[in-house]
């Protein structure tokens, strides 16, 4: 199969387009295992979603290319919700309603055969080296605290993983999908909006908590453990932003 059309890049898999798919192509023949385990994370949330309506890219094949692992889906044309937040900025607080009815549609599935999220925050905590062993322990023994919830967890939801077409709302890129608690999956998205836009951030976690009658307390316990969790990923310009957060303190 011959690549084409380069879409993105990404730290574990770039995305090109093909023939009407989308082709996620890991970026080392050594992350067989991260392929292998998106496209079943992918298939257990398409199955469960079939019935919602939100709408899944179909999965069509895991296969080789040229010695990497990739996995094909369909590619779903389309603008992203983050995309319509751009051009439209007068209807930002139409379509946070709307990307929050999405996120509290997904946490109402319940999803047993997924990972833990909890579990692969505490390997993340654990492996991390830019915090002492005190620090890791306050974040763990939190962590540990935290209610058991098997609610699917989309891991990444932000409004450029949802495409909006004629035929309905798409979400995408499921792989870092886990079962666990939804307050966990609200603090991993306000953490992602807080890296880029913190007035979008704070209207969302209003919002959020309003429709959902969450405690905005409740949420925001979860953000030294998911500030710590995207520290693994090296990005020295959100470094010092997660550090605050990674101090564990009681949010009134």
């Amino acid at each position: 199969m011959e690549l084409k059309k380069f879409i993105a890049h990404g730290d574990i898999y770039d995305i090109y387009e093909c023939d009407g798919k989308s082709i996620n192509l890991y970026n080392k023949p050594e992350y067989k295992e991260k392929c292998l385990y998106a496209a079943l994370t992918h298939a257990r949330c398409e199955t469960t979603l079939v019935n919602s309506f939100i709408k899944t890219p179909v999965l069509h094949e895991v296969s080789v290319i040229d010695g990497k692992w990739a996995i094909s889906f369909d590619f779903i044309k389309g603008k992203t919700l983050q995309q319509l937040m751009d051009e439209n900025p007068d209807k930002m607080d139409t379509y946070l309603n709307q990307f929050i009815d999405i996120q509290m549609e997904i946490h109402a599935q319940y999803m047993p055969l997924l990972s833990k999220l909890k579990d692969k925050m505490a390997r993340q905590i654990k492996s991390l080296g830019a915090i002492d062993e005190i620090k890791k322990y306050e974040l763990l023994t939190r962590l540990d605290s935290m209610p058991k919830h098997i609610k699917l967890c989309h891991g990444n939801f932000a409004p450029k993983n949802v495409i909006i077409n004629d035929e309905g709302t798409y979400v995408i890129n499921w792989s870092a999908a886990r079962q666990g608690n939804a307050s966990a999956d609200v603090a991993r998205t306000y953490l992602l909006f807080c890296l880029s836009d913190p007035v979008t951030a704070d209207a969302y976690l209003d919002k959020y908590c309003l429709k959902s009658g969450t405690s905005k307390q409740y949420v925001q316990a979860w953000l030294p453990i998911v500030a710590a969790a995207q520290l693994i990923k090296g990005r020295e310009e959100e470094k010092d932003l997660l550090m605050r957060w990674i101090d564990v303190v009681d949010y009134s």
